[in-house]
């Protein structure tokens, strides 16, 4: 295999994550939210990361990692900020459109593509995944429908997101995905105090099971995983920027599992989120190694 050969398989290869990533995660929301009825967006956030949390603990055996009291800090904020993420997302939910509330909890690894930019090229891509977003957000008439409540978790969402970003390309550098599992496990008993309180015994209803196991599968122990593969190999912009096309997959998956049709401007907004991220995909061979994101 060449040179060039090989230099486009590397920059293929944490796309390709990232794309399955976020497939996985859209469509796991959209089953979580069939459980909102039963056990609450606190409930469903619980299980979902306990249930991951067992997974990913018995297939990644987080305990054989090495980590010192630096790195170990470094971890548990991460944690508490994918466990916050999940959190207010799932919240955000139960008022607000799935395609709506990713757009809106995408402004958080957007501050962080707009923090880490230093050429010209990176604010194309960046003016590219904004116009989309701005399309996705209902304005006029249409916005008053949308809870203010609902928009203000998802907001929050966004700034755990990044935070998960940041502190997880720097803990992903030493552990790999074992930092994926034991952030799920500190995330699990970050939430898991709150749902207990707002669901209680609801949680242990037998008929959930499958679906709070499905949903920690496609929303938590695939996606994560993943993830904490492509923050080792991609600057923290690059990854901020190519996250743009999440919106997009929670556009289609709302589509698909909920009914929520698209409009005209929704999908003009897909086309601009789509071309922001082949354009910061397709200038990735230029950029230096991934930098350390957080002292």
């Amino acid at each position: 295999m060449t040179q060039p050969s090989r230099s486009l398989a590397s920059t293929l290869f944490p796309v390709g994550l990232l794309l399955i990533a976020m497939a996985s995660i859209q469509s796991g929301a959209s089953l979580a939210k069939s459980m909102f009825p039963i056990v609450g967006a606190q409930g469903t956030t619980t299980l979902r990361l306990v249930f991951a949390s067992i997974i990913m603990v018995l297939v990644l055996r987080p305990w054989r990692a090495k980590f010192t009291a630096k790195s170990l800090r470094t971890v548990i904020i991460y944690g508490i900020a994918l466990g916050g993420m999940n959190f207010l997302f799932y919240m955000s939910l139960r008022s607000v459109p799935l395609g709506i509330g990713v757009a809106l909890e995408f402004t958080g690894p957007l501050a962080v593509a707009i923090y880490a930019s230093r050429r010209a090229i990176d604010f194309l891509w960046i003016a590219l995944a904004v116009s989309g977003l701005l399309l996705l957000i209902p304005t006029g008439a249409a916005s008053a429908s949308l809870d203010l409540v609902g928009v203000s978790y998802a907001l929050g969402a966004g700034v755990c997101w990044a935070l998960y970003i940041l502190y997880g390309q720097k803990a992903g550098h030493d552990n790999g995905v074992q930092t994926a599992a034991l952030g799920v496990v500190i995330a699990a008993l970050f939430i898991a105090p709150i749902g207990i309180v707002h669901a209680g015994a609801a949680l242990l209803t037998p008929a959930l099971i499958p679906a709070a196991i499905g949903v920690a599968i496609l929303s938590t122990a695939l996606p994560y995983s993943l993830e904490m593969v492509a923050l080792t190999r991609l600057p923290a912009r690059t990854f901020g920027t190519l996250m743009s096309i999440e919106p997009s997959f929670g556009a289609l998956s709302g589509m698909l599992f909920l009914h929520e049709y698209l409009s005209v401007a929704q999908w003009l907004a897909i086309a601009c989120i789509i071309c922001a991220s082949v354009g910061a995909t397709l200038t990735l061979r230029k950029e230096s190694a991934p930098p350390v994101a957080v002292d």
